[in-house]
């Protein structure tokens, strides 16, 4: 009995409770978790939100804007429709350029401005148009693509 007794004492003094904790099932856990969450965000659509309907609503009307044409050997055009609602078509040089901008700014303080260039003139050219628009008070500035 004795000796039955000191072999199971024996045993418990070798078995210590364990202060670790395994961590590694846990981070396969996440990154299975992070897998499923990787291939899933693409396919959720974004929420389509459904505005309310107002009975008395006037659109707003939108002013269309002035195109600066700018074509391959350098000559300059501008497209605008003036005050009576006319497509008006007028060529210009730079310093013309400055002058109506500069007029059409003061009695349309909003009214976007749109750069067509052709595809073969340089940025620079381009760039020197858009900072002179930009230093004549014109608020918005934009470039005109054609779509593929």
């Amino acid at each position: 009995m004795a000796g039955s007794r000191s072999s199971s004492m024996r045993g418990s003094r070798s078995r210590r409770a364990m202060a670790d904790i395994n961590v590694v099932p846990y981070i396969d856990v996440m990154l299975v978790l992070l897998v499923i969450f990787m291939v899933t965000a693409p396919l959720v659509a974004p929420s389509i939100v459904n505005l309310p309907t107002v009975g008395g609503a006037a659109p707003q009307q939108q002013t269309p804007p002035v195109i600066v044409n700018i074509r391959a050997d350098g000559n300059m055009s501008v497209k605008y429709k003036d005050d009576a609602g006319v497509q008006q078509q007028e060529p210009m040089t730079k310093a013309d350029l400055r002058g109506f901008i500069a007029d059409r700014a003061q009695s349309h303080p909003d009214q976007p401005v749109v750069i067509a260039a052709d595809k073969t003139v340089k940025y620079e050219a381009v760039m020197n148009v858009m900072s002179e628009l930009k230093a004549e008070g014109v608020k918005r500035v934009g470039l005109l693509v054609k779509s593929q």
